[in-house]
């Protein structure tokens, strides 16, 4: 008589208890990530319910300021994110972020006598993994059209190398080439996009923790004030490869078979459904619309030309009883309504021994205002235009209380790196 194949055991997984110093680990990680993530701050994004993310900035400010008037003491005085994120601020945040994950971490440890966290890592690591998925997707989308650096202006062109900061010359460097800046934005895409699934998550890890590694170098060495965000992109993608570390170690060490990594899956439908809306509407706010979105800068018409003729103008003529070291060397007028004369005087904006400005021409009484910033209201120079020729401009008027005559005339002056030259056959190193 046939008998039925007995059934194959089923064999339940019950998780390992974790060692103590892998348990606070995971504590003081998990508090920190919670605190350098603000999820609340994300609800700025939707109108109604800002008032919370609002709230909670408020209340973070006054505990990292206070905490670094009476422990940190990095500065008296705080300065605020302004563009660059290595701040004052910046740092007493990091110290507050990390004294607050250290005392969370004590406090877990007493309440929470359980042995292993695993569910609770994996949520852990896959709001971490997505995170860096947006930033990676955020900067990527930016550099494949050529946004984030820009090519050099024709007053970077006439700055001497020498008075560039490291900063410019590294972001001046990147803008240059627009075939360079698209292929390390779509390395950074591909980063993004590997890490927003499961199965390709490890492979997003590795691309990422590339990406970020020489971000952060570049940081370091050329003093660009992003060394703290990029640290934690590159420390974050890190941390995502630590969960497979058993696993990389046994194929790129130790040359053993590997076991599949371990997902949680959910088991009811409604659950499989919203994770499914989740991951789209993601894909959707991080990756379409801000590719859409810079698709369309990219493609809106250029800033109307400025009333002058851009170019680069010699000084051929400095009238004034003013002493030589303010006496302007030569002026530019960019495409725009900008431009920029190499002088030390501050009442234009300095910026690597050139001061900037924006101007205004009133064609009718033939006047060129100059301002610091296009925000300005008042102009900190008006003059009286004439122009002889069409290469020659003449301005007259009063510059700090003395009279002034400056007479420009534009040249033919061409800059090399401007040509952008390639060569296949280079017969000497030039």
């Amino acid at each position: 008589m046939l008998q039925a194949p007995a059934a194959p055991a089923v064999s339940v997984f019950t998780p390992a208890p974790w060692p103590l110093w892998r348990r606070l680990l995971f504590r003081f990680t998990a508090i920190y990530l919670l605190l350098y993530l603000s999820p609340l701050t994300w609800l700025g994004m939707f109108p109604g319910i800002s008032i919370l993310s609002d709230g909670y900035n408020q209340a973070e400010n006054w505990l990292v300021t206070a905490a670094n008037q009476h422990l940190f003491h990095i500065k008296d005085q705080l300065v605020p994110f302004n563009g660059s994120g290595d701040t004052s601020y910046g740092y007493a945040q990091l110290s507050f972020f990390a004294l607050a994950a250290l005392l969370g971490m004590v406090f877990w440890s007493l309440v929470d006598k359980r042995r292993q966290y695993d569910r609770l890592a994996y949520w852990t690591l896959v709001v971490l993994r997505y995170y860096v998925a947006s930033v990676a997707l955020s900067y990527g989308i930016v550099k494949l059209f050529g946004l984030q650096m820009s090519f050099p202006s024709l007053s970077q062109l006439a700055t001497p190398l020498g008075d560039l900061l490291p900063m410019r010359f590294s972001w001046l460097f990147i803008g240059y080439s627009k075939p360079y800046q698209f292929f390390s934005g779509a390395v950074e895409v591909l980063a993004g996009g590997l890490l927003l699934w499961r199965r390709t998550a490890t492979l997003g890890a590795f691309v990422s923790a590339s990406v970020f590694l020489n971000v952060m170098v570049l940081n370091f060495c050329y003093d660009i004030p992003v060394k703290l965000f990029s640290t934690h992109l590159f420390v974050f993608s890190n941390l995502l490869l630590v969960s497979d570390a058993r696993r990389l170690l046994d194929f790129f060490v130790f040359n053993r078979p590997t076991q599949p990594s371990r997902s949680l899956r959910f088991s009811n439908r409604p659950a499989r459904i919203a994770q499914t809306v989740l991951k789209v509407a993601f894909v959707f706010f991080f990756g379409i619309m801000p590719l859409y979105q810079t698709y369309q800068s990219f493609s809106s018409p250029p800033s109307p030309p400025g009333p002058l003729k851009a170019g680069f103008y010699e000084v051929t003529e400095f009238r004034s009883s003013l002493p030589d070291s303010l006496r302007w060397q030569n002026v530019v007028f960019e495409t725009t309504t900008s431009g920029s004369i190499q002088t030390p005087d501050t009442l234009f904006r300095q910026r690597y021994r050139r001061g900037y400005f924006v101007y205004r021409l009133d064609s009718t009484q033939q006047t060129l205002a100059f301002k610091k910033l296009s925000g300005d209201s008042l102009p900190v120079l008006t003059f009286r235009l004439a122009r002889p020729d069409t290469s020659r401009l003449v301005l007259r008027g009063l510059y700090r209380g003395d009279s002034l005559t400056v007479t420009l005339r534009r040249t033919n002056h061409q800059f090399q790196l401007a040509e952008r030259q390639f060569h296949w056959l280079s017969e000497a190193n030039r």
